[in-house]
């Protein structure tokens, strides 16, 4: 991570924690420890703690959008707390459907305070992000407002998808591509959106922005399915081909199954075989990685990232976006594709 990317996701955190914190300590007494528990503020038995709260990628793009039509990133604070309170309502959710028992290192809210706990504290952060915007002064409140909506909308449309696919054995590239830019794309996109929205940002920079936000969160998918096959449990935080045991219909996984030849029958065999993939031992499923990888999967979705970035920042350069702001968001876009977690 550069440098001018720690800054800029360690501001991004800090200055939106307090505004989180804020609408938490408006839940009941059992839901906010459930909810302050997950975003590492304390322990399970509401002792203060320090842990991982994640990576404030989406609060940082909305901080950005907001200076970069110039004006102050207090401005999009509600903006920032408002995306980060979604995407933590759908981690929340989502470990609960894949029944990942780890994220960033400890417990998941599921695996400590059961189901139904887990469900009414993501609907809990999902309620406060909508409270948040409520509450803004902003005279373009209701367009945040719209933009955080329909991305929510997008997010449950792509889930899904990632569900259903689970269950079937001829998910197209088109098809995990879609269900990518609903899933994570979609909010990304509000992110890097919402800040400027607030500030009154022209239609010329928002509209750069959304694209930006858009190719960046594909990005940030391939990158995140690239982790769910080779990433190093000890730095990602979660168990090891937790995504392939799954059956998990990934982006490389799927463009293997569509373009690797003999190795695609291979795979799509494997794959169909759901008593044989809940039991497969970690032998079984790093054979079953480096199918993917000789089958031309692991290189495609590599590339594919590196193109999105690309793309990403070709969006901010045409915008004419300042200095300052313009070279934040090209670091975050590097960084989305070189990351290890």
């Amino acid at each position: 991570m550069t440098l001018v990317t720690s800054d800029t996701v360690g501001r991004a955190r800090e200055l939106v924690t307090p505004t989180l914190q804020e609408m938490v300590g408006r839940l009941d007494p059992d839901s906010r420890l459930i909810v302050c528990y997950h975003f590492g503020w304390c322990d399970e038995q509401g002792r203060p703690a320090n842990a991982n709260g994640g990576k404030a990628i989406r609060p940082a793009l909305a901080l950005l959008g907001a200076e970069a039509c110039g004006v102050d990133p207090q401005m999009a604070l509600p903006g920032a707390a408002a995306v980060e309170l979604v995407h933590n309502f759908s981690l929340v959710h989502d470990d609960l459907m894949d029944r990942d028992r780890r994220r960033r290192h400890r417990a998941t809210v599921w695996a400590l305070w059961g189901d139904a706990a887990a469900v009414l504290a993501g609907d809990a952060m999902l309620s406060l992000a909508h409270e948040v915007l409520l509450d803004c002064t902003s005279a373009h409140r209701a367009a945040a407002q719209t933009t955080v909506a329909v991305a929510c909308r997008e997010l449950v449309r792509g889930q899904v998808a990632d569900i259903a696919f689970e269950n079937r054995d001829d998910v197209s590239l088109a098809e995990c591509l879609s269900m990518s830019r609903g899933k994570t794309a979609a909010l990304i996109a509000a992110s890097a959106v919402v800040g400027a929205q607030l500030a009154g940002a022209p239609p010329l920079v928002r509209e750069a922005l959304d694209t930006y936000g858009g190719h960046l969160g594909l990005a940030f998918q391939l990158v995140d399915d690239l982790l769910g096959i080779w990433g190093q449990p000890a730095v990602t935080g979660k168990p090891v081909y937790s995504d392939l045991r799954s059956r998990k219909k990934t982006l490389p996984v799927t463009w293997t199954v569509q373009n690797g030849g003999p190795l695609a029958r291979e795979l799509a065999t494997w794959l169909a075989d759901a008593a044989h993939a809940a039991t497969a031992t970690d032998d079984e499923l790093r054979d079953v990685a480096e199918l993917i990888e000789r089958g031309g999967g692991r290189g495609w979705a590599h590339e594919q990232a590196h193109r999105c970035a690309a793309l990403a920042i070709e969006a901010i350069e045409r915008a004419g976006i300042p200095h300052g702001p313009a070279a934040q968001l090209h670091a975050l876009a590097h960084n989305v594709v070189d990351r290890d977690a």
